[in-house]
């Protein structure tokens, strides 16, 4: 199958997809290799990632606009660039957060060094992702199966690594899985219910994978809640391998996934058809018929790891279990983007019994210096849970100065909270 309309032009190209998560990445590119497009994810970000992300930024941009920009222009500036051979994919949204920019911004560049005719592909928000073309819908359903496994990957690599017997072992796991699962995203043989079955049975491949890494589940780590901006958060390359750093410092983290900022831009766009007095019409039978079959999906590909997952279940209502209790903080319907979620977020994991929260975000990020201002009056309002911002940028952050600290603090608040932690059941009475 191969895609037609306004993704034609993608024939003949390899697609480069930006590493917000490398496995996100990689499952996308399978995705797309099965409809017939070559797709890959951008190579492993390094030094010259951020000479040449500096060098054509100004400094007034995030940190993760540095990273992407520099990935996507070392493609170009490699010796064996062919401006016929190669395109970007660069998602964009709507809302006040600097990400908006990333896509224009990328195509500005590309023209003003004579690559005019080099196709960035940059599906919004403001539709849900939807703008890919004829086959939008396909590439987006596949698209988002692989961000369900992709999640659930990274959240059983997170479960099992703190408590591994043997180092590298979990890690081993997890890449493993990866190449099982994407396997099956890009076999162009697969109809969409052959494939959805096939990942229902690579899913359970994937959880027996983890079951049998040889650890020790001992009660009482500290479990650290990672909140914050999206890229930032997930991209080990922009965050220094943060959560590595907890871990190290005796925790485990249980870090928001991505499938979160997904269920956000669907209640967005119901709340904005709401707002536009398009509540009875197509476009919103259209969105509600969207999020209940992804919710149908999800269910179906996070059901093998019900047991597994007994202490760390995800919101299954976005607005119910995280905007809402933002609201008195960060009103949803006003305060757009990333900032409400990683509110809303860190009273459900409060609530989960997690023992601090770390907010992840790029030095001068809006949502985070919003997020920091409300933090003190949320930890105030929970039990004095300890919430604290680690800033990245392109030299440093303060989360190695400061970690120790806020662990102390973690195992301080441990000790005195009222929100009691549940276990799965591989860590024993």
């Amino acid at each position: 199958m191969a895609l037609k309309s306004s993704t034609n032009i993608l024939t003949g190209r390899k697609l480069w997809i930006p590493r917000m998560t490398y496995i996100g990445a990689r499952f996308m590119a399978a995705a797309f290799r099965a409809l017939g497009i070559d797709a890959s994810p951008t190579p492993e970000s390094n030094a010259d990632t951020l000479e040449l992300g500096g060098l054509y930024t100004s400094g007034e941009e995030c940190y993760p606009e540095k990273v992407t920009m520099g990935d996507f222009l070392r493609i170009v500036k490699s010796p064996d660039f062919d401006r016929d051979a190669h395109a970007f994919f660069m998602p964009t949204a709507e809302g006040p957060c600097r990400f908006g920019q990333y896509a224009p911004y990328l195509r500005q560049v590309l023209d003003e060094m004579g690559y005019d005719d080099v196709p960035v592909i940059s599906p919004t928000s403001k539709n849900s992702y939807d703008g890919l073309g004829q086959h939008g819908v396909d590439i987006m359903r596949q698209m988002w199966r692989g961000l369900v496994c992709s999640d659930i990957l990274r959240k059983m690599l997170l479960r099992t690594r703190p408590y591994e017997a043997e180092p590298g072992v979990a890690d081993a796991a997890f890449e493993q899985s990866m190449e099982i699962v994407e396997a099956v995203m890009a076999d162009p043989t697969l109809s969409s219910k052959g494939r959805m079955a096939a990942l229902i049975d690579s899913m359970i491949r994937v959880r027996d994978i983890f079951r049998a890494v040889p650890a020790r589940y001992v009660k009482g780590r500290p479990l650290i809640g990672v909140v914050g901006e999206i890229f930032c958060r997930l991209n080990t390359f922009s965050n220094y391998d943060a959560v590595r750093k907890i871990e190290a410092h005796g925790g485990e983290a249980w870090i928001s996934d991505v499938s979160e900022w997904v269920w956000y831009t669907n209640w967005s766009q119901q709340s904005l058809l709401k707002r536009d007095g398009k509540t009875f019409t197509l476009s919103m039978v259209g969105t509600i018929m969207k999020n209940a079959m992804q919710r149908r999906e999800e269910h179906k590909l996070l059901a093998p790891f019900h047991d597994d997952f007994i202490g760390y279940e995800e919101p299954h209502d976005i607005y119910a279990e995280v905007l809402k209790p933002a609201w008195p903080y960060l009103p949803a319907d006003g305060a757009l983007g990333e900032m409400t979620l990683s509110v809303g977020k860190s009273v459900y994991l409060h609530d989960r019994g997690v023992d601090g929260i770390i907010d992840i975000s790029p030095f001068s990020c809006m949502n985070g210096i919003v997020s920091e201002a409300v933090y003190h009056t949320v930890a105030a309002d929970h039990d004095g849970i300890p919430i604290r911002n680690f800033y990245f940028d392109a030299s440093s952050s303060n989360m190695e100065r400061d970690l120790d600290i806020f662990m102390e603090l973690a195992a301080g608040y441990q000790k005195r909270k009222k929100k009691k932690r549940h276990y799965p059941p591989c860590f024993g009475a």
